[in-house]
């Protein structure tokens, strides 16, 4: 009998999930990260402005999941509380220990290199120290660096020329490419503007020319605008070999699968959650069996719209929220309270997309913790 619960409207009964063939062999068609949560220590001080207390055996057994689909990691970025309650030092402890799990498997590893040590920087000079202190942090962990856009260059920034000059610098420090990150201000607001100019079309004539200049040293670019014609139009002016890492959670069924003029590789939050199906939808496009692709990551996309709903940055609520159910970690806690950024009726509407998209691995168990979150809510279930 299928699993099912009483919601708000009615009863609810979960279907099956995905079939999903297992198969840690790399996924090829395609160059593809998962930006990976951090789970938190339950019994840690994980209020609002404390540092984060992280359960590092269950971190790094949710990075063992991802990397067991053939999809690569990506740690220490915006999914993982970057900005949001996860610290420079634990951060930099996520990046040694990922580090060292990714080499222990053979895992594709990407981190994020910021500047979120600063406290108030005097000059761009200062922003370039501190991208440097966490490249090599990145480096010496055996990671590709993306460099994440820096709230503190944001703030200091007079116009393009500084941009140019910091990420020139900071570029020319790596020892291998780097990913480029263009977060767009709906997942950071601090980040309105970035670029220099004031229109996003003067922001892409700055990125183009960064990457112009630096094409060599620059494997590719995260785009996260939610704007699909933005991305594409950016994709089909970038040098040849640089990359487009689509960070479009709204749209990257479609920009991963591509056109006639090329297609985005992926760097995305949305791929924590539904990366067991997404590995499979991939293994389909290696194939060219894209009528099974769509079939496959077309359930997704409900998922991922509201998951990503304004306010974005809150996202990574429903990302934890969802571990929780598919039995990845013991609670739902996250670092800095985090847990209290999506209301009830917004999780109720996500557990049903969930289990429409068939990213539930054991229904029955999603079912009783749906209970349990409910039952705690004051709702009946």
């Amino acid at each position: 009998m299928p699993a099912e619960l009483r919601l708000p409207g009615g009863v609810h009964r979960l279907g099956p999930p995905a079939a999903v063939p297992a198969s840690d062999r790399p996924i090829t068609c395609r160059v593809v990260y998962a930006a990976a949560h951090v789970v938190a220590d339950p019994l840690g001080e994980n209020a609002p402005g404390a540092p984060a207390a992280v359960d590092w055996d269950g971190t790094l057994a949710f990075r063992r999941h991802l990397w067991s689909l053939g999809l690569g990691v990506a740690d220490a970025m915006d999914t993982a509380q970057r900005g949001m309650g996860l610290g420079w030092d634990a951060t930099r402890e996520l990046i040694t220990r990922s580090g060292a799990e990714a080499r222990t498997v053979g895992g594709r590893l990407a981190c994020g290199v910021g500047t979120d040590q600063l406290a108030a920087p005097a000059s761009p000079a200062a922003v370039v120290d501190a991208y440097r202190e966490q490249l090599a942090v990145v480096e010496s962990a055996g990671a590709r660096p993306v460099l994440m856009a820096s709230r503190a260059l944001a703030a200091l920034a007079r116009g393009p020329e500084d941009y140019l000059q910091v990420y020139g610098d900071v570029i020319g420090s790596a020892s291998r490419p780097v990913i480029l990150h263009w977060l767009g201000e709906m997942f950071d607001p601090a980040l309105a503007g970035y670029w220099g100019g004031t229109t996003l079309d003067d922001a892409t004539d700055t990125v183009l020319a960064l990457i112009k200049d630096h094409a060599s040293r620059v494997d590719g670019i995260k785009v996260s605008l939610l704007d699909a014609g933005r991305e594409i139009a950016l994709r089909r002016a970038l040098p040849p070999g640089v990359r487009l890492y689509t960070g479009d959670d709204f749209n990257y069924p479609d920009l991963i699968r591509g056109d006639e003029h090329g297609h985005s590789d992926a760097l995305l939050g949305v791929f924590d959650p539904v990366a067991a199906v997404a590995a499979d939808a991939l293994r389909a496009l290696e194939t060219g069996d894209t009528d099974r692709y769509d079939a496959l990551m077309a359930p997704t996309l409900p998922l991922a719209r509201h998951l990503f709903a304004a306010p974005t940055y809150h996202y990574k609520t429903g990302v934890v929220f969802l571990a929780w159910l598919a039995g990845h970690q013991s609670h739902f806690t996250m670092v800095a309270g985090a847990q209290s950024g999506r209301s009830v009726p917004h999780l109720i509407e996500l557990f049903k997309l969930a289990d429409a998209a068939g990213v539930l691995p054991d229904p029955e168990l999603a079912a009783h913790r749906m209970r349990r979150f409910l039952r705690v809510a004051g709702v009946e279930a």
